[in-house]
């Protein structure tokens, strides 16, 4: 029995644990969002208490769980792998970094925490905190981020515009600038190491947690910023990455098949109207609609003005 495309919904990460959130969640996508310092959209999602789940409410992992092969495919193994979300940016994040796989499995009993982020809107002039400036030794960063804003003369910079894609390995430290709407697709894992926090505090005066020895153990330095050129596969189709733990494609005004694969899933997120069509079926998704393509599925027509199409890379 093959299975249709799964319309999934959101879980939002928002208020006090995304502060420098805002409301074009709601005004570019219409989602239904908690309140106006709404950062994430968790588009499809198996974290522990922040399940995407279906139209009817079933979370991701009963889904996992209930289709298992069928659903991820053969070549799927271990934890659902991957975490997509929509990000509202409305002020700038923490200067971050992620650990890698040996490091998060050893210290946070998790998977490590590679992503990539495809620019969707941005202010004029916005930009990414992406590495350091070369030169830069561990011990000037670590002093530096002990003694807080020092660390801001470090940082490495580049502006953005709409369309643009980064690659985020692990351990490249980095921030979203303020004024942007990301993308992301990354490994599922929501292991993060703040070195600095802008001097944010909270209404009570408190300022974030920050983990800079954590930080430092598992920072690269070498790593600078290379803004990913697309590789065009077809008429109104670009392969956007290919890399170890994902791969991206992005459909623009196009009309193609896109066949079932029984290795692995596909995640489709529109952002543009969207057309799905398959034997015995068809569905309609507006912009910022996230839809689970089970490995065992039906080929599709898609009709699109704009969608990214995501998959583990087997």
């Amino acid at each position: 029995m093959l299975l249709e495309p799964i319309k999934m919904y959101p879980a939002y990460r928002h208020g006090a644990q995304t502060p420098w959130g805002g409301s074009r969640l709601r005004e570019v996508f219409h989602k239904n969002i908690p309140d106006d310092h709404t950062g994430e959209s968790l588009e499809l999602s198996a974290i522990p208490n922040l399940n995407s789940v279906t139209e009817e409410g079933v979370g991701l992992e009963e889904l996992l769980s209930k289709y298992g092969e069928d659903l991820v495919g053969t070549k799927v193994q271990g934890p659902f792998p991957l975490l997509l979300k929509l990000l509202d940016a409305r002020d700038r994040l923490s200067v971050q970094v992620h650990p890698g796989d040996a490091y998060a499995a050893r210290v946070e009993n998790k998977q490590g925490k590679t992503e990539a982020w495809v620019i969707l809107d941005c202010d004029e002039g916005a930009e990414l905190v992406f590495g350091v400036r070369e030169g830069v030794t561990k011990e000037e960063l670590k002093r530096a981020s002990m003694a807080g804003k020092a660390v801001e003369s470090l940082l490495g910079r580049v502006r953005v515009k709409p369309g643009d894609v980064y690659y985020i390995p692990a351990g490249t430290v980095h921030a979203i600038g303020a004024g942007i709407l990301i993308y992301e697709i990354q490994q599922s894992s929501d292991v993060t190491y703040r070195f600095y926090d802008w001097g944010r505090t909270d209404s009570k005066g408190n300022k974030r947690e920050l983990h800079i020895e954590k930080a430092l153990d598992v920072v690269d330095l070498s790593i600078r910023q290379e803004k990913t050129v697309p590789v065009q596969i077809a008429e109104g189709r670009e392969q956007l990455l290919r890399e170890t733990y994902f791969s991206l494609q992005r459909w623009k005004k196009t009309e193609a098949q896109l066949k079932a694969d029984e290795r692995c899933f596909k995640i489709l997120t529109a952002l543009g109207e969207t057309l799905l069509q398959w034997e015995g079926g068809q569905m309609t998704l507006p912009a910022g609609q996230t839809v689970l393509l089970p490995a065992k599925g039906y080929d599709l027509n898609i009709r699109t003005e704009e969608a990214l199409i995501a998959y583990p890379t087997v």
